[in-house]
């Protein structure tokens, strides 16, 4: 029988917040075990929440940006459960009124782009991190991240492949890091996935049974899990099993998925709404002034990108996938009224020196205005198109402005008609049968003779310039 694949997403999206959800806890990733504790986060007896309100606001935006209404009176709720690393017994979450509904975000598919819906997004705070010893026999619990304030994005089951689910999540993430509400790091946890997958017969609109993929932790796991699962599924019921509802666990190093628990139902956890906390009011003016302190975001930069600057769409996905190389593309631009050929520096030599460095872009040892003058002395014909991607690694690593760098190094390209003369009619001399040839008729010795005057220069002369002196000369 064949198989339609429905898939929805849960995301959980660490927030960019100096402090914890409900209390002035720091939320800085990698310190050491529970040194970013108090009562709340403790979960002591006594102690009080109270909320952030960076977080509010972040939730707020990152609603905006998803499309999506904002409920203006929504309220906590107790998620009810017992983890080791849950120490107060309960998640402070939202449940009937999530403060972000109704929304959606456009992605990329096989044929075209498809409307992916966003159900919910919901402010919760994490739970803490068991970190299991190996050798030991025990674990132990550090609950610095216990308390940190997540926004939970769950979309409804509209996506049909893993390539769309990545497409999806690459889209979501970027638009998260470029609100600034999220680093989008998934290494360290702050952007998490969950995708929720079943399988029907082509035609059945009824759902199947639904297996729920855990915390994975990149895009390519993303894909080689949610794929691994398809076929899984598929041979069980060809087989005339039973798919159970339950979540599993992708490990990377078996390339299969493994059963991690049985999947709860909402029913499971006993919400009720959280007695400290009062319901949140949400003012008009504030959701306002939040709407208008959006930037662009990436789809609308993109498009504007190869409508205003004349860019492949594969160069203007590229350069607004990040807002600081989108605003450090478009500061050169400003400059240097080239496009494509900023594009070309960024996207090739600038971008791999950050690569190599793990620089990111917004701190890059190279300015915009001094790619501006490298670019400048090319199109100039100070310097030759060659030496200056010679030069770039030292103008990356040293700081030096590329002017100083062609001085010290005597890279200057030669242009004046009467020191390329000479060279040229030494090359001449020295090739009478390939001038024999292009007067015959061969152009393409042409491109053998300006290779000759190069190499004779040291490759200083200016290539346009020498083309047009051997044209002359060779009549």
């Amino acid at each position: 029988m064949t198989y339609e694949t429905v898939i929805g997403v849960e995301v959980h999206a660490q927030l960019r917040t100096k402090s914890k959800m409900f209390c002035g806890c720091g939320a800085t990733f990698g310190l050491s075990a529970n040194s970013q504790t108090c009562p709340v986060c403790l979960g002591l007896p006594g102690s009080l929440p109270v909320i952030n309100r960076m977080a509010v606001e972040m939730a707020v935006r990152a609603g905006l940006a998803l499309n999506c209404a904002i409920t203006a009176s929504n309220q906590f709720a107790r998620k009810n459960y017992f983890y080791p690393d849950l120490p107060k017994g309960y998640q402070i979450s939202q449940y009937e009124s999530p403060i972000c509904q109704h929304g959606w975000i456009e992605v990329v598919v096989a044929e075209g782009t498809r409307r992916v819906r966003i159900r919910r997004a919901h402010l919760e705070e994490d739970a803490g991190k068991n970190v299991h010893e190996t050798g030991t026999g025990g674990s132990r619990v550090d609950l610095n991240r216990a308390g940190t304030p997540l926004l939970e994005i769950v979309t409804e089951p509209d996506m049909r492949s893993a390539d769309e689910v990545v497409s999806y999540l690459k889209g979501l993430r970027d638009i998260l890091m470029y609100l600034e509400v999220c680093d989008g790091n998934m290494e360290e946890g702050s952007f998490r996935c969950e995708p929720n997958l079943s399988l029907r017969p082509i035609g059945q609109t009824e759902f199947g049974t639904k297996v729920e993929l855990k915390n994975i932790n990149s895009f390519k796991y993303v894909k080689d899990a949610i794929d691994y699962e398809i076929k899984r599924q598929t041979q069980v019921l060809n087989e005339g099993g039973t798919i159970r509802q339950e979540t599993r666990l992708w490990s990377i190093e078996r390339g299969e998925t493994a059963v991690m628990r049985s999947k709860e139902e909402a029913h499971d956890y006993r919400y009720f709404p959280d007695p400290d906390l009062v319901p949140l009011k949400l003012e008009q003016a504030w959701i306002e002034a939040w709407r208008s302190s959006l930037p662009e975001l990436p789809a609308v930069r993109m498009r504007r990108f190869v409508e205003a600057y004349g860019l492949p769409e594969y160069d203007a996905g590229v350069l607004t996938a990040s807002r600081a190389m989108a605003e450090y593309f478009e500061s050169c631009v400003t400059q240097f009224n080239h496009p494509k050929t900023v594009s070309n520096w960024v996207m090739g030599e600038l971008t791999r020196e950050l690569n190599n460095s793990g620089t990111d872009i917004a701190v890059s040892p190279v300015s915009p205005e001094r790619l501006v003058s490298l670019m400048q002395m090319v199109d100039t014909g100070t310097i030759s198109l060659k030496v200056a991607r010679e030069i770039f690694p030292e103008l990356y690593r040293s700081g030096k402005a590329p002017e100083h760098i062609v001085q010290e190094k005597g890279l200057t390209q030669v242009s004046d008609e009467g020191a390329l003369g000479k060279v040229i009619d030494e090359v001449l001399a020295k090739s009478p049968a390939q001038v024999a040839q292009f007067k015959e008729g061969k152009q393409q010795v042409l491109g053998f003779l300006v290779g000759q005057v190069m190499k004779a220069s040291g490759g200083k002369a200016n290539p346009g310039k020498v083309n047009e002196l051997l044209r002359k000369r060779l009549g």
